[in-house]
């Protein structure tokens, strides 16, 4: 196919699938239409997401609701916030209930077949694969250099509140310091030290630019490639001929950013490649540790049917460094905020951790663990305010889901269960389970650390949440559970166990506002794509 045919298509196939959505839309009836929920908004956007607190209340944890665009093939969508339609969606029909199409079409063009990006048994595969790197013997061993990597962003806060108290942009510090972290952990390489005022390393600056210009290109991910593929107009490369040629600079940057990742993450690969043939007789002290370094040493020796093909390896790096930046710096972000909110929590923590710093120095990973107060603090925030407050999901076949409760239809039934017809959309919503009245108690919707000192109440355990991570779903649950979030949590208390004991940090005059666009992120002006975070820094007495 030429690119002037499939410049011809690309047009025909969008209106297509467009007149087929509006003709489902309008004029046959969907499974969904028997649930309540709010109207569709506009006819081109049919829903900025609302407020899971707001969908909850008015229409109970499952109602139906509509895509991004009331236009497009998936006009309504099935919200879901019940325990037992979780555990099927994660654990017992997590077959069914997968990653959607414009997730892992737009992964793919961005990131290759990585853990993002595929389904099935490829998916399987490279779990299989992985899995083992994140263990919690590795992660023991990747302490010490977060500690080195936080004493830079300690040395840097240091001397900017030399002559006093300073209003400090938190979040590309935040940023910057996890994204040495997991390149140090993770490749093996230091691409931008934290101290570094020298010009920031492509790789890096590329990586910190996708959710920005992701937020810019929504039309793009969600509507037009999925169409592409579903079709198969046109190849990659011709795609991105297509690409250049309109008159759309977001569009181009990002594929700048694309082909940037891609030269990097292929030179990291053969420069890693090379470093383990050389050094293959190495005995165990001498190897090197990085989680790169030990999935390819781990998939060279593999069976064949179990061996990851080299564009899946390289497609890993810079999934690894994306996912490892972005939701920690987002979590991060948020404990600071709380913190300078609360001052009373910092100070109970801070406490903490000078006890623990006469004990221990620098404690090690059980150390850290044992910490109850900075492991409350973390847990609640998480509880309270996922990284990313809502997944997306697609049928991929018919199914029944059911509930924990019955729910009522719009003629005032009562329905156990609801049919989900092949490629209906869910909206899975983190946040509306996590602080559920009736999984948590009346006091869920406050940020507590305190809960987490005593026995959690029976209905939480009575609950029986999918998730990996403390009977909440933040790091997800089952085949598709976020395979870092050991590593995630530890970074996460290494940063505050140095920061908190040496700076006080305040809220200072500008309101922070945040951001879900995916990911949660803080801002002072909704119109700016980066993400800023100002507090006031001072030296803790």
């Amino acid at each position: 196919m030429d690119v002037a045919l499939a410049l011809k298509l690309i047009p025909t196939a969008i209106a297509a699938t467009l007149l087929w959505s509006l003709a489902r839309r309008y004029v046959f009836k969907h499974p969904l239409d028997i649930l309540p929920g709010p109207p569709a908004l506009s006819l081109i956007t049919g829903k900025s997401r609302l407020c899971a607190t707001f969908l909850e209340r008015c229409y109970g944890r499952v109602t139906r609701t509509y895509g991004l665009f009331k236009c497009a093939v998936q006009e309504r969508v099935l919200y879901v916030s019940d325990p037992k339609a979780f555990s099927h969606i994660f654990l017992k029909e997590q077959h069914i209930y997968e990653e959607s199409d414009p997730f892992l079409v737009s992964n793919n063009a961005i990131f290759g077949k990585g853990l993002l990006s595929t389904l099935g048994n490829q998916h399987k595969r490279q779990r299989k694969m992985l899995n083992p790197v994140f263990s919690v013997s590795h992660m023991r061993k990747m302490v010490p250099t977060f500690f080195k990597v936080t004493y830079d962003l300690r040395d840097v806060l240091l001397q900017k509140t030399a002559k006093g108290p300073q209003e400090i942009e938190m979040v590309s510090w935040l940023t910057r310091t996890a994204l040495e972290i997991v390149a140090l952990c993770g490749l093996g390489r230091s691409f931008s030290p934290v101290t570094g005022d020298g010009e920031e390393h492509k790789f890096i600056s590329s990586i910190k630019l996708l959710g920005p210009l992701g937020r810019g290109l929504i039309l793009v991910r969600q509507l037009v490639l999925p169409i592409l593929v579903k079709y198969k107009i046109g190849t990659g490369s011709m795609l991105k001929s297509i690409g250049l040629m309109l008159p759309w600079p977001t569009l181009h940057k990002m594929i700048d950013v694309v082909d940037t990742m891609h030269e990097v993450s292929l030179d990291i690969f053969h420069s890693k490649k090379k470093d383990l043939e050389q050094n293959k007789d190495a005995d165990d002290d001498e190897r090197k540790r990085d989680f790169l370094s030990i999935l390819m040493r781990e998939n060279a020796k593999a069976e064949e049917a179990d061996r990851l093909p080299d564009d899946e390896v390289i497609a890993q790096i810079s999934t690894l460094m994306f996912a490892a930046m972005d939701t920690t710096s987002s979590a991060l972000s948020r404990i600071i905020w709380l913190l300078a909110k609360h001052q009373d929590v910092q100070e109970t923590l801070r406490a903490e951790i000078r006890e623990a710093k006469e004990r221990f120095g620098e404690p090690d990973y059980d150390e850290l663990a044992a910490l109850p107060y900075l492991d409350a603090v973390c847990k609640e925030s998480l509880r309270m305010y996922p990284p990313a407050p809502f997944l997306s999901r697609q049928a991929r076949q018919d199914a029944v889901l059911p509930f924990s409760k019955p729910v009522k239809t719009v003629d005032g039934k009562e329905i156990k269960e609801i049919f989900v017809p092949k490629d209906t959309m869910l909206t899975i919503s983190i946040h509306a389970l996590n602080t559920d009245p009736e999984i948590w108690g009346p006091d869920a919707f406050e940020w507590k650390p305190e809960r987490w000192l005593s026995q959690l109440p029976k209905s939480v355990f009575d609950a029986h949440v999918p998730g990996v991570f403390s009977h909440m779903m933040t790091f997800i649950g089952g085949g598709r559970a976020c395979i870092g979030f050991k590593f995630s949590e530890m970074e996460m208390k290494v940063i505050l166990y140095v920061l908190v004991d040496l700076f006080k940090f305040k809220l200072g005059k500008q309101e922070i506002l945040w951001n879900i666009q995916g990911l949660t992120t803080p801002c002072v002006d909704r119109k700016e794509l980066r993400p800023k975070l100002p507090v006031v820094v001072s030296r803790a007495i």
